[in-house]
């Protein structure tokens, strides 16, 4: 079974790019082929970590055909989803008949869907769930760069309907340090590049290494939803 990530949440600032690029980083450390793509070409955070990631123009009309027709060369599709892109998602899916689509990829489709303590985020999250339903699985992100709490969402319906109903799985991404994002940012390094350049002292090193041990465990405990079956 091949299989489509999407990190998906129309709210802006809620860890999508931050996410994806650790996500892409995992694959690689771990030695998983993918194909990822960028929908946001004026602020493409993913590219510019990632510079083999290809870009889908929301604008045109068979622009979201790239990460369907990813699937014939490779198992694993993730796609850094823009802020705001959700109705254009949802627009798609209609116009191929979704469900079809991917039966006659081979595919599974999985959402990733970062949220924080903002009822902003979680909104989104209900939108999703009601247009998508059971056409595919859900994770979600539970973003700990703000905030260590989530009440608003631990207390929602929409959570107990995803956990109960639909099967998915939540992961949790942990605050990093603000001077380690921003030395990564400006460097545009990665976590794993960034430990092997070997400038930043070696407790730095020890926090990157730290964080990013434990995103990858939190990866792994949802893998049946983010990575292809043989994978």
């Amino acid at each position: 079974m091949k299989r489509l990530n999407l990190i998906l949440n129309g709210k802006g600032g809620v860890g999508k790019s931050f996410f994806a690029v650790n996500f892409i980083q995992f694959l690689k450390d771990k030695n998983v082929p993918f194909i990822a793509c960028d929908c946001d070409n004026e602020n493409s955070t993913l590219k510019r970590f990632h510079s083999e990631a290809e870009f889908l123009d929301l604008v045109q009309p068979r622009g979201l055909d790239a990460m369907i027709r990813a699937l014939d060369k490779t198992d694993l599709v993730v796609v850094d989803c823009r802020a705001a892109s959700t109705e254009v998602f949802f627009d798609y899916f209609d116009e191929i008949d979704l469900q079809s689509a991917l039966n006659a990829a081979s595919a599974a489709l999985t959402l990733i869907m970062p949220v924080n303590q903002e009822a902003d985020s979680i909104d989104q999250l209900q939108r999703i769930v009601d247009s998508l339903k059971s056409t595919c699985g859900y994770v979600v992100l539970r973003n700990k760069v703000h905030n260590d709490t989530f009440t608003l969402y631990d207390q929602s319906v929409i959570r107990k309907r995803l956990l109960k109903e639909l099967g998915a799985k939540e992961i949790t991404m942990a605050k990093m340090q603000p001077w380690l994002v921003e030395e990564l940012s400006h460097k545009n390094l990665t976590i794993t590049a960034a430990v092997a350049d070997g400038q930043l002292h070696f407790l730095d090193r020890q926090r990157l290494q730290t964080w990013q041990r434990k995103l990858y465990a939190e990866i792994e405990s949802a893998a049946e939803l983010l990575l292809p079956a043989k994978s």
